[in-house]
């Protein structure tokens, strides 16, 4: 009997709820049900309904799409989201996913004026980490650049693979940014990769976060290079879709994301019919 042509991988393709801004937390699960995404990663941030975790669940259980992944509040504008204090942050990321059944908490690095939970961050994921079932992923960042001047902005390292953590989440418009190998990040990562943010950039100073192959990032390699590694782990459409004209226009931005993603994953299994 002949094998099918595509074995299709593990692993489950989610759209950030980030990646509708301006439209609310809701619209990102409306979004995601109706194109066919595997779930939502739920990015914690200013809408009120993305810190509300019942207000997630009923709408992971109105749209019958599942929570699988939560970012931890970690950017400056949410600074004074979930406390100030960003070891609570993470103490309710961590709560709220596994209220929500998501296997993964993503978190950047410290900024570097966060002195003290820089000091304490590697030991301190480990720390949290060893208290769940639920995975603390790392995600790499990038330095800040103004003209010809780079400020090293996140400690102890934007490149998170310098440290020791358990997991890893890869943001390939990060790579862009940082003006990084992504091929080589993936590699360094191993089987610690366990999330994968992706999007696309071509080296700008900005974190552009743009559709998968509108940029220079390698997309579809990673893709492929993870479906032959049998990764399982979660990849999760994050993109920025703030310049669409109209919600249609948004929502084909989203749907390119997600037939791009699931065609490189794919891809990469093919095998020879007998």
């Amino acid at each position: 009997m002949a094998e099918p042509a595509v074995r299709i991988p593990d692993a489950k393709v989610a759209l950030s709820t980030a990646s509708v801004y301006p439209e609310s937390t809701a619209t990102a699960f409306e979004i995601a049900a109706r194109l066919g995404y595997d779930g939502v990663e739920v990015m914690v941030w200013t809408d009120p309904v993305s810190q509300d975790i019942e207000a997630l669940r009923r709408l992971s259980d109105y749209h019958q799409i599942p929570v699988l992944a939560v970012h931890a509040p970690c950017l400056l504008i949410t600074q004074r989201v979930w406390s100030t204090d960003p070891w609570t942050k993470l103490q309710r990321a961590r709560a709220a996913a596994e209220k929500l059944d998501a296997s993964t908490v993503v978190v950047h690095p410290p900024f570097r004026w966060q002195r003290q939970y820089a000091r304490d961050f590697v030991a301190g994921i480990w720390r949290m980490a060893n208290e769940t079932d639920v995975r603390f992923a790392v995600e790499n960042m990038y330095p800040w650049r103004y003209r010809d001047r780079e400020m090293l902005a996140y400690a102890p390292d934007w490149d998170v693979t310098k440290d020791d953590y358990r997991h890893f989440t890869i943001d390939l418009s990060h790579t862009a940014t940082a003006r990084a190998d992504a091929l080589d990040m993936v590699d360094r990562m191993g089987d610690r990769l366990g999330h994968v943010h992706l999007a696309d950039g071509r080296g700008s100073a900005k974190d552009e976060h743009l559709v998968p192959g509108r940029g220079t990032q390698p997309c579809a390699e990673v893709l492929e290079r993870l479906a032959l590694t049998g990764f399982d782990g979660h990849v999760v459409i994050e993109v920025n879709t703030r310049r669409a004209m109209s919600s249609a226009e948004r929502e084909a931005d989203l749907a390119e994301a997600l037939a791009f993603t699931r065609l490189h994953l794919a891809s990469a299994m093919k095998v020879p019919r007998r």
